[in-house]
């Protein structure tokens, strides 16, 4: 693809004001999402043929990425690859002392703090809350280490953070980091030779399921009489749901099982999100995450460049071993269950109003923890694009859906039908 088309984003206001210094936010402009988008940022681009080549939807080939980002493919007799992606090291670990308004404790932000002032890149595209809402992401690009506390915590909606290549291109940066979810990086990985950069930094946070800001307001408020002081929240590894508050009241949890789920609608999630095939963030240089972490972050570093990033932050991290407790199948085999009965919806529960505390209480307690939740998380998400994309576009499996997902549904009794793979012609 010529660079002179990557080059022409959609710019048609300046930047919007982002209220900080060493942070701008670039008008990336409107585009229609379309069919399968998580406007990752690339159907901004002046080349819309980009998205072909780019989309983690329409045809992903990651054993090609893997092996340009990391030196070779997942290895699946390779210790935990076969759920996580290719990995040179992983650990549990927290950053001492956490970072203030951190969403975990900063490591995140820290490694791209780190980066910027070292010089390994003069600039970080990344998310930043909104100023018209706390909630929902704002793409921007930061040039000075202290604005990324800008940036710290968790944003719901679509952000396109790849589109801010070009922007950052034209203001003269030529290496830089970008902080991004699965469908984001892939994308960067697929134009990574095209977009004219020296060098690109990849941290990746895993991602699950996203949804528009305004979808994630109803939801605030089903937790919560008073949604708009709900300053922090947190899908916790002990099965419990993080709510903090601005008023001065304290910090309270839900359990997971006591969650208005039902009262969701049944599109809630995209589908898009519910076909996802890489939550871990498998082309990420390094990964944080904390769905193996057991109460702290989860890192998975991926290549040489990952760990570099790593070594810059080591003397403030406090690394604990990891864990790896309880059973995953019955759990995921129920998951398996309710996903087929939902007909395309949330996942349901037929579990009486009686049983839900006892369950609550136990879960926690003999589910699936540290690295075994996380490997049940990864087993539930590859359920999730089989079964939804079975009934709502069976055509798109063949092309949809990788070969590391199949043995990954295999032991739930779940095996690719004649047409389903893409070896079968």
């Amino acid at each position: 693809m010529p660079l002179d088309k990557l080059s022409t984003f959609v710019d048609s206001g300046g930047m919007k004001d982002s209220g900080s210094p060493g942070l701008s936010a670039p008008n990336l402009g409107g585009a229609p999402r379309r069919g399968l988008c998580t406007d990752c940022g690339v159907s901004r681009m002046g080349d819309g043929r980009a998205c072909g080549r780019a989309c983690q939807f329409i045809r992903p080939d990651y054993p090609r990425l893997e092996a340009a980002a990391h030196g070779r493919a997942a290895d699946p007799a390779r210790g935990d690859e076969a759920f996580f992606g290719p990995y040179s090291a992983m650990l549990r670990a927290r950053l001492t002392p956490p970072a203030e308004g951190a969403q975990w404790t900063g490591i995140a932000t820290a490694l791209a703090a780190a980066l910027l002032e070292a010089g390994e890149v003069t600039a970080v595209l990344t998310v930043a809350p909104d100023p018209a809402d706390r909630w929902k992401p704002l793409p921007v690009i930061v040039t000075d280490p202290a604005a990324l506390a800008r940036c710290r915590g968790m944003r719901m909606g679509y952000a396109p953070v790849v589109a801010l290549a070009g922007p950052a291109r034209t203001a003269g940066h030529r290496r830089i980091d970008i902080v991004g979810i699965p469908c984001q990086v892939y994308a960067i990985r697929a134009l990574e030779a095209d977009l004219g950069f020296e060098a690109i930094h990849v941290i990746g946070t895993p991602c699950s399921d996203n949804t528009t800001t305004e979808n994630f307001h109803r939801f605030l408020a089903l937790l919560d009489p008073r949604p708009e002081t709900i300053g922090y929240l947190e899908f916790r590894a002990d099965y419990r749901l993080e709510l903090r508050y601005d008023d001065g009241r304290p910090a309270r949890t839900i359990p997971f099982l006591r969650l208005p789920i039902s009262k969701l609608p049944g599109d809630f999630f995209p589908l898009t999100c519910r076909t996802c095939v890489d939550y871990t963030n498998r082309l990420a240089d390094i990964t944080v995450g904390y769905m193996g972490g057991d109460g702290d972050q989860w890192i998975l570093v991926r290549n040489a460049r990952g760990q570099a990033m790593l070594d810059r932050i080591a003397p403030r991290l406090a690394v604990r071993p990891l864990t790896d407790r309880g059973r995953r199948r019955g759990p995921v085999a129920g998951f398996l269950k309710n996903t087929e009965r939902a007909a395309g919806g949330l996942p349901l529960r037929g579990m009486p109003d009686w049983a839900r505390p006892i369950a609550a209480f136990l879960q926690p307690r003999i589910g699936p923890r540290g690295l075994e939740f996380a490997r049940a998380r990864v087993e539930m998400k590859a359920i999730e694009t089989v079964l939804h994309l079975r009934r709502a576009l069976p055509r798109r499996l063949k092309s949809m859906v990788p070969a590391h997902v199949w043995p990954l549904v295999a032991p739930y009794g779940l095996a690719p039908r004649p047409g389903e793979r893409r070896e079968d012609g």
